[in-house]
Parts: C-alpha cells; sequence; structure tokens
C-alpha cells in the first residue's frame, strides 16, 4: 500500500465517521473531501471538481423538477385520495395499498419526496380507521426504499452505478432492467410485513401521532391551544397605539402572539393576517392572538378564562378583550390558514431556535405551539429545535402553501380539512401525465439517452406550465446535488491510488475462491452495511468500481455484482439514520432504534435471498 493510498482510505474513514455523527452537513464534508483531494495533489484540480459536471448531477436535478411537477398538478394527491377510499378498514389491505403507492411512485420521483406526502395520507387513514399509525408508516417507508430497485431513474444509486459501467466499457443498465428485481424484493416485502413485520412494531390500537387531526378544531386540540384565540381591542389610553409590533415586544415580552389585525374601516372589518413587524397599531384595531401562559388551563379555570396572568397582561398594555362570536370563527377559516410543520433531516432550523432562524419574519408565519414526540415543547420560540420536531403555525393560506417550496427545511405534514377547498387548482394534471408517460416511453424505448429523456420532461414541465421555473429551482435539493458531485472524485481517487485494486484483491483472495455467489454476498453485505452510516449515493459511489473490477478479476460478466450493489445500496432498513426516506417517518410512527433493527434485520437478509435467487438468472455469471 503506497502512502497515497492509505492517505485516501484515512479520508473515506473521516468521512464516514463525520457522516455517521450527524453533526456535520453531508454537502458540506462531501466539499472538504474535493478540496483536500485537489490541494493535496491526489487528483488534479480538474479531477476534483469533475463530479459537477457529470451527466448524473443533471439528470438528479431534472428528476427533482418532474418531481414537483407531479406534486404540484395534484397527482400524487390524488393516489392519496384514492388509498383512503380503497383502503377501508383492513390493516392488511392499507398496509399492502401503501407498500405498493410508495413503491411505484418512488420508481419515477423523489422517494422522501413520496414518503414526505404520504405521511399525512397515512396519518388520516390511522384517524378514520383507529388502527395504530406505526404498523402503518415504517412499511410504507420501506416500500418508498424498494422503489429505489425499480427502474433506472428511481435513485441516485442506480443511475451512479451505470453510468460506471458505461465509463469501464460496459453496456449500461436499461431503464427497466432493475424492474424484475425490485418487484420480487417488493413481493417478498410486502409478505413479511403482512406475516411478520407488522407484528414487530410498536404499539397496538392506538392512534397515530402529532399531525393526524383533520379538522382545524381537531389539530388545535392536538397542541393544546383550542380556546386560547382572543380579540383584544387597543383602547385610547393603550401604549400600543402608534407603535409597531417589533417595538411594542408583543411576542419576545409579553408573550402575545400576533395572528391577525382587524382594522374597523368604514362600512367593514379589514384582517392583516400575520403582519409585519413593522405593522403600526391603531386605537381601535382588534389583535387576533392568544396569550403564552405559565401553565396549560385547567378544567377548573375553562380554556376560555385567561386566568390571573392574562388579566395583568391586558391591563398593561390597554387592552379590552372583545367577544368571538360566530361571524368571527367563519372568517378566521376563510383568511387564516392552519398546519403541521415538520422539521426535515436537512433543515437549516434543526439545531437552531424560531428566534435565531427569524422564522416569523422569513416566513410570515407564527408557531402557536411544538411537540416533539407527543410531548409539548416548551418555549418553542427559544428552544433549540431537533428533526422530526412538529411545528403548529398559523397564517395566510398563501404563506402556508409556499412551505412546499422548502422542501429542504419543512415537511406540509396535515392540514386541515377547511384547506381543501383552498388547495391548488389541478387542472394540469392530464398534461403531467402525459409528461410523465413520454419520459418513460422515451427512456424505455432507448429513443434517447435517459439523461436527454429527463431533461426533456423537466423543460417541458415548465414550458406547459405544470411548474414555473422560479419553482423548478426551489424544488431542486441542491445540498444533495452537491453531495453526489462531490463524493463522485473520492472513488476516483481510490482508482487512480490502486485503493480499488487492493480492496479487490482482498475480496477475490479472500471469498474468490468460494465462487461468484461468495463474492456477490460479500458485495452486498459489504455495501448495505456501508449504506447503514453513508448516504446510499455515497456507498453506490465507492462499491460501484469494486464490484466491477471484481467481477474482471474473477472473469465474469460485471452485472450481476454491479446490481447486487444497486439492491443493497436501496436496502436502508436497519437504521433511522441511514436515509431520510426512513428518518421521516420517526417522530410520527414513535419509532426507535431497535425498532428498526428488529424489523430490518430479516428484511434485509430476505432482500440478500432474492438478489442471490433472481439477479444471476437475469444477469448471468
Amino acid at each position: 500500500m503506497t502512502g497515497d493510498t492509505a492517505f485516501v482510505f484515512i479520508l473515506l474513514g473521516l468521512a464516514g465517521a463525520v457522516f455517521a455523527s450527524g453533526r456535520v452537513r453531508l454537502d458540506l464534508t462531501a466539499l472538504f473531501i474535493v478540496l483536500i483531494l485537489g490541494v493535496s495533489g491526489i487528483l488534479t484540480v480538474g479531477e476534483a471538481v469533475a463530479g459537477f459536471g457529470d451527466p448524473v448531477v443533471i439528470l438528479v436535478a431534472c428528476l427533482l423538477v418532474v418531481g414537483e411537477m407531479l406534486q404540484r398538478t395534484g397527482v400524487v394527491h390524488a393516489i392519496g385520495n384514492w388509498l383512503v377510499r380503497a383502503g377501508g378498514n383492513s390493516e392488511i389491505k392499507l398496509l399492502l395499498l401503501l407498500m405498493v403507492t410508495a413503491a411505484f411512485l418512488g420508481s419515477v420521483m423523489s422517494s422522501t419526496a413520496v414518503v414526505a406526502l404520504l405521511i399525512p395520507v397515512t396519518l388520516t387513514i390511522a384517524r378514520r380507521t383507529g388502527l395504530n399509525a406505526s404498523r402503518l408508516l415504517l412499511p410504507m417507508a420501506y416500500g418508498a426504499l424498494i422503489s429505489g430497485m425499480m427502474t433506472l431513474i428511481a435513485t441516485t444509486p442506480n443511475l451512479v452505478v451505470s453510468a460506471e459501467l458505461e465509463q469501464s466499457g460496459f453496456t449500461p443498465f436499461s431503464f427497466f432492467g432493475f424492474t424484475p428485481v425490485g418487484l420480487a424484493v417488493l413481493v417478498i416485502a410486502m409478505l413479511y410485513m403482512v406475516l411478520i413485520g407488522r407484528r414487530l412494531l410498536p404499539g397496538e390500537t392506538e392512534k397515530g401521532g402529532v399531525g393526524h387531526a383533520v379538522s382545524m378544531r381537531q389539530m388545535l386540540e392536538e397542541f393544546q391551544v383550542l380556546g386560547q384565540a382572543r380579540r383584544l381591542r387597543v383602547t385610547a389610553g393603550s401604549p400600543l397605539a402608534g407603535r409597531s409590533l417589533s417595538a411594542a415586544e408583543l411576542n419576545s415580552v409579553h408573550r402575545l402572539r400576533v395572528v391577525a389585525v382587524e382594522r374597523p374601516e368604514r362600512r367593514r372589518s379589514d384582517l392583516f393576517v400575520t403582519p409585519n413587524p413593522d405593522f403600526v397599531l391603531k386605537i381601535g384595531d382588534a389583535i387576533v392572538g392568544g396569550i403564552e401562559t405559565d401553565a396549560r388551563p385547567d378544567e377548573e379555570t375553562g380554556p376560555d378564562d385567561p386566568g390571573e396572568e392574562t388579566a395583568d397582561t391586558l391591563t398593561l398594555l390597554g387592552l379590552e378583550e372583545l367577544p368571538v362570536e360566530e361571524s368571527h370563527r367563519a372568517r378566521w377559516l376563510r383568511d387564516v390558514g392552519f398546519a403541521t410543520i415538520l422539521i426535515h433531516p436537512e433543515s437549516r432550523l434543526a439545531g437552531s431556535t424560531l428566534r435565531k432562524f427569524g422564522f416569523r419574519s422569513r416566513h410570515r408565519l407564527q408557531v402557536m405551539a411544538a411537540m416533539r414526540g407527543e410531548d409539548l415543547i416548551p418555549a418553542p420560540a427559544d428552544t433549540e429545535l431537533r428533526v422530526g420536531d412538529a411545528l403548529l403555525v398559523v397564517g395566510t393560506w398563501g404563506r402556508i402553501h409556499e412551505l412546499r417550496d422548502r422542501n429542504h427545511d419543512f415537511i406540509i405534514f396535515a392540514l386541515p380539512e377547511e384547506a381543501r377547498d383552498i388547495a391548488p387548482a389541478r387542472r394540469r394534471m392530464p398534461m403531467a401525465l402525459t409528461i410523465l408517460a413520454g419520459m418513460v416511453l422515451l427512456s424505455a424505448l432507448n429513443i434517447v439517452p435517459v439523461t436527454m429523456a429527463v431533461l426533456i420532461a423537466a423543460l417541458a414541465s415548465v414550458v406547459t406550465g405544470c411548474v414555473s421555473m422560479e419553482d423548478s429551482y426551489r424544488a431542486i435539493h441542491w445540498s444533495s446535488l452537491v453531495l453526489i458531485a462531490g463524493m463522485l472524485p473520492i472513488a476516483a481517487a481510490l482508482n487512480k491510488t490502486g485503493g480499488v485494486d487492493l480492496i479487490v484483491d482482498g475480496l477475490v483472495s479472500t471469498v474468490g475462491p468460494a465462487g461468484p455467489y461468495a463474492m456477490m454476498s460479500a458485495l452486498f453485505l459489504l455495501t448495505a452495511a456501508l449504506g447503514s452510516v453513508l448516504s446510499n449515493t455515497a456507498t453506490a459511489v465507492l462499491m460501484a468500481p469494486i464490484a466491477i473490477a471484481a467481477a474482471q478479476a474473477l472473469g465474469i460478466q460485471p452485472y450481476a455484482f454491479a446490481m447486487a450493489v444497486v439492491i443493497a445500496a436501496s436496502a436502508a432498513f436497519l437504521t433511522p439514520v441511514s436515509s431520510p426516506v426512513v428518518t421521516l417517518v420517526v417522530t410520527p410512527g414513535g419509532y426507535g432504534f431497535k425498532d428498526f433493527l428488529k424489523v430490518g434485520t430479516p428484511l434485509l437478509l430476505l432482500t440478500w435471498g432474492v438478489t442471490l435467487l433472481v439477479v444471476p438468472r437475469l444477469f448471468p455469471f
């Protein structure tokens, strides 16, 4: 082993440790890898940054735009509504439908986006049927992971491995080359989850976690804020008159959350929902909001009794309490929206507070309450938030729907049923389905290269108005693209310094004599182990050249080994940190690390068995 080879292995080990720790952003780690490889001289500058020009990066970006098109035109939501109607009250039927839906949707769009969209659907099903959401959410997430085994464009590792085959002088995988293996794994996984897996999941018949409420009242009850809404008129002697909201320090000092301000005019009143901090209050304005107290309302005082602390606050601020009538509630339902949002694994808000992040000023939304699991978070504005925390936000419906554009930070976890009448129009759904079908046909029939087919679909979605150019840019997970581009050079470094040959020689000398099946098993298990702590993309980048070189060393075709790497890279069943796809269901499902080990280990072994049985018959050695 040369010094350069040792250096690359050490760098790889450090990167793996940083990835596993979760303390540093994955994309930042990837950029440091690029920098170190370029500065150290292991790679030239051109070789170090070559990943940013790789066709895989363009392809993944365009796929994210296509996924956004399917979301905005209502294709995915229509499927979700069908699930609610078709599932009935049968846990087994619903589990199977969710797994199949997640698998097939994920075969043509981001599996992370699929899970984010199906979480509220699953929780709605759990609420309506009384079933335990934890017995549905993880199977659904596993179905989304298996979607990566369905088509060439289903997940980035497929594209990485296929591109590595082409660069090594072999024919790349076809669009549906993965499908028979993926279908076999899906069938086995469904049988396993029905017969064994669901019995290993926590809970019996209790309802799902945070975010399952479907009416606004239920959502407010979930976060224990029902009855806190008040109308408070600014009197003539109030010190608030003529002062802006920020100068009045209503939220930071007096703990009065301003949801809206009613301003009476001659014949009507204007409603300013979540007004700017610079909004200046006038005498006669009615502040709509709630006062946060140290204790929650109890049965003796009742939810509408402001209590002694609240009365003192109102007196100090010169506010007069006004009655809340049915006409006011009706207007609030029309103009003021509510939603539960979930902190995304890649969110900039994770590890920060709402106040430091400037959530209200950035998004013009007010956070009414926050929950971590089943527990309320006290003083959420100044509490460091974690991945999976749920926030109850209030603001205009338009602002709430704009959070869909912030899918790197938040997931729309639950919308009340009152939002149905304000949902985006779906008139372009037929066009979106046409574009999707065209993309699949162009790729499957090899009319144009896959990258070009997906690029055509992304451009068509913009040209036809299914998604705007601005929305397209916002839909792209730039951090994911940086991660892909940053990890590609490390495979080049291993190859250039002889690291790939060293690993292959070790595998051939220890496992090679036992035959190709033993080698394929070693590659599968090594990929699965790395994928439990690294991203599946990084794992595929590292293992693809090793699999191809191992096949060449044994004098056989590389396709079976390459396919084993692809399947193992998507089989991230073992830990809740192996993929955002499973991380997203941890909080709503109430899962612990042991749940993933109990349920995921048998499924991984079954997937290994299916790979050994099916792959060599499709891709003979």
